[in-house]
């Protein structure tokens, strides 16, 4: 069965900066299907500071065949043994909204076992370059919303240069976070995620956009300092 992966390492300068512009993972992988290969930001940070680029943490996003796959890769891969030494979440698909290229999106869909189950987001969007401007404008306060909810337990945005972007959040339940999608949480203006939406219904900001959602089925290693991030489950 196809299981998507999230990666977060962090790994010396030279070996980022050549990330930039070279495959990290090479395309002809054994059982890997596609991955994305980003620089993490912080997410609702200013656009000119040290925290919105953080070049030396990476953070991969990819689909494998099966699991076999992705554990063979870090085992026996040289920048798959880089990664075994970060943070990573296995995922089952359960929705997609949108269309992105490269990923194979599963006929067959996981089940969360209730509304109060954790889930992951992924969102992954491929920009038009001179609508930047605008979306940062309306995309930052979103940012913003998702980084301070109550909420999540993990949250971050990454690049990759030239024009995509992508958000990654762990939510405490499904519930919180389809509440803060369609503008119904308790924290401040709160409606900040659905009047983005809007505005990208009217004039889209991408080429390519979609939201990705999943049920985490396992967790291994650190990331800055902390583990267990997801509670209650499989761990290495």
């Amino acid at each position: 069965m196809n299981i998507f992966s999230y990666h977060l390492v962090k790994i010396p300068y030279n070996l980022a900066i050549k990330g930039l512009f070279s495959d990290s993972i090479n395309k002809k992988t054994k059982g890997l299907i596609h991955s994305e290969y980003m620089t993490a930001m912080t997410l609702g940070s200013p656009i000119i500071s040290s925290s919105r680029f953080l070049i030396k943490q990476v953070a991969i996003f990819a689909q494998w065949e099966n699991e076999y796959a992705l554990e063979n890769y870090l085992r026996e891969e040289k920048f798959g043994k880089i990664l075994a030494k970060g943070w990573h979440v296995r995922l089952e698909f359960i929705r997609e909204w949108g269309k992105i290229s490269g990923y194979k999106i599963p006929k067959q869909k996981a089940i969360l076992e209730n509304e109060s189950s954790p889930v992951v987001a992924v969102t992954i969007a491929r920009m038009k370059p001179f609508a930047i401007p605008r979306f940062l404008r309306w995309g930052r306060p979103v940012e913003k919303l998702v980084r301070d909810h109550s909420g999540t337990l993990l949250s971050l945005a990454s690049i990759r240069l030239p024009n995509t972007v992508s958000t990654f959040s762990i939510w405490k339940t499904e519930k919180e976070m389809t509440n803060m999608v369609h503008g119904h949480s308790d924290m401040s203006k709160p409606k900040r995620h659905s009047n983005a939406m809007k505005e990208r219904e009217r004039k889209s900001f991408h080429f390519e956009f979609t939201t990705l959602r999943f049920k985490p089925i396992s967790e291994f290693g650190f990331w800055n300092g902390q583990e267990n991030f997801i509670p209650n489950l499989k761990r290495n």
